[in-house]
C-alpha cells in the first residue's frame, strides 16, 4: 500500500520556523515528484511548494518563496519542508501528496494524514 506520513507541525509564533516531514511506504520513492499543499479555514486547498522525483528541481508558490524550502532523503524515504520566517497567513492544514498540483494529485490519490501549523501575531 502507497503511503505518506506526516510528522511536524505546531503552534509557533511570527517569524519562528518549523519543519513538517512526509515519510513515504509502498513506493519507489525516487520515482514520484511531491507536492505539499495547504488549506486555510475557509479557502481552498493551494499547492506550496513542489519537489521533482530527481530532486533537482523544486517550485514555491510565491506567497511562501524565499522563505519554504522542499528537500528530501532518499536513504529515509523522507520529504521535508522547511517553513522559515513563518506569518500568521501561513496557518493552515498541510500536507503531502505524490503529485505538485491538484490534477496529478488527485488522479495518484496519495496524500499524507494532514498537520495543523497555526502561527500566532
Amino acid at each position: 500500500e502507497m503511503q505518506l506520513v506526516q510528522s511536524g507541525g505546531g503552534l509557533v509564533q511570527a517569524g519562528e520556523s518549523l519543519t513538517l516531514s512526509c515519510a513515504a511506504s509502498g513506493f519507489s520513492f525516487d520515482e514520484f515528484a511531491i507536492g505539499w499543499f495547504r488549506q486555510a479555514p475557509g479557502k481552498q486547498r493551494e499547492a506550496v511548494s513542489c519537489l521533482s522525483y530527481s530532486n533537482d528541481y523544486t517550485d514555491y508558490a510565491q506567497s511562501v518563496k524565499g522563505r519554504f524550502t522542499a528537500s528530501k532523503d532518499n536513504d529515509k524515504k523522507t520529504v521535508f519542508l522547511q517553513m522559515r520566517n513563518l506569518k500568521p497567513d501561513d496557518t493552515a492544514v498541510y500536507y503531502c501528496a505524490i503529485g505538485c498540483s491538484e490534477g496529478p494529485a488527485a488522479a495518484f490519490g496519495v496524500w499524507g494524514q494532514g498537520t495543523q501549523v497555526t502561527v500566532s501575531s
